[in-house]
């Protein structure tokens, strides 16, 4: 079983963490990896405007935020209009390629209509099944999560911006979830995009529902 710390404590600190706004990937049913370039679409960028303004309204005017995001085009592109909200300076982001998406190996690009059953699919619980040909597992995503988390501090409140898997990923391993049998890690529920939830101390709490679609799993 994978191995995940037992201190889910963020020193009080609030962590907000949400996945990026749909993709043209998302919206054309290609599966997402991580080394194309796959650019929000108009309703992607609604989203992050929903979200940066929730944020606003749900910072009341407190400013000095820990900026994260994975590396990845669109993680920043949603990063860089939550922070018009609330006055942030993009440039500040520290972006981590430990925050990527599940990696999807020989499969990135492809139409998931095209894969004629190849990935098994969990659609209850919203999950692959199948390892990708040269892609990782959610055990790998847990290893190199649990590489993030040990580097974290924890001296200012952050806002961390991920993806659909992964950001399940880290919010089970946040809040303390048992691993499920079936992968080997622990995951939260998913969340339409467009939506956001504060973690502290290992209590999860939704800041902001949106109205977009989940995972595609």
């Amino acid at each position: 079983m994978s191995s995940l710390s037992s201190d889910l404590s963020t020193g009080g600190k609030r962590l907000f963490i949400a996945r990026h706004g749909e993709t043209i990937f998302n919206l054309a049913g290609r599966i997402q990896g991580n080394d194309a370039h796959t650019p929000l679409t108009q309703r992607g960028f609604a989203q992050a405007d929903e979200m940066g303004r929730a944020l606003a309204l749900y910072l009341n005017g407190f400013s000095g935020l820990e900026l994260v995001a994975s590396d990845t085009g669109r993680a920043l592109q949603t990063l860089s209009v939550v922070c018009e909200h609330i006055e942030a300076d993009w440039h500040q982001v520290a972006a981590d390629p430990r925050l990527r998406e599940i990696d999807m190996g020989d499969w990135e690009g492809i139409y998931y209509n095209d894969l004629n059953g190849k990935l098994r699919i969990d659609h209850d619980q919203g999950l692959f099944l199948t390892q990708a040909p040269g892609g990782e597992t959610y055990s790998d995503i847990v290893r190199r999560l649990s590489r993030w988390i040990a580097d974290q501090r924890f001296e200012r409140d952050m806002l961390l911006i991920s993806h659909g898997m992964t950001s399940r990923v880290l919010r089970g391993m946040l809040t303390g979830r048992s691993p499920l049998a079936l992968i080997d890690a622990p995951m939260a529920e998913s969340l339409p995009q467009g939506s956001m939830v504060q973690i502290v101390d290992g209590v999860e709490t939704i800041v902001y529902l949106g109205a977009g679609e989940g995972e595609k799993a």
